[in-house]
């Protein structure tokens, strides 16, 4: 079920929208903001948590140097959910219409 006012529902963009008269393809991915993270910070993460305090003392200061003279990379921590929907012209008329950038509310218990 689509529609168009949000509540207890998926939140999701309209990325794309094929139409041939007839059948309309909407492609739409989770509306979600997420914060790219630094792939050094993750190493530094997950290094301090397997470390005693004693052994973390002596290696940390070493691991951040070596990380030091490596490039930042940042990475997206989070994988955006992705669906295409097809249905028929009058489906998509009576749902309003939204257009590429338009955010709709989907509720995934009942697909």
């Amino acid at each position: 079920m689509i529609q168009t006012s949000l509540s207890a529902t998926d939140e999701f963009r309209v990325t794309q929208i094929v139409d041939n008269g007839q059948i309309v393809q909407l492609a739409l991915i989770e509306n979600v903001s997420t914060e790219p993270i630094s792939q050094k910070q993750m190493i530094i993460d997950n290094v301090s948590k397997r470390l005693d305090a004693e052994t973390k003392e002596q290696v940390m200061p070493l691991l951040e140097a070596i990380l030091q003279s490596q490039p930042t990379v940042n990475i997206n921590s989070y994988q955006q959910t992705q669906i295409t929907i097809v249905m028929p012209r009058s489906r998509y008329e009576g749902m309003g219409r939204p257009q590429v950038g338009s955010v709709v509310g989907i509720n995934l218990k009942k697909l």
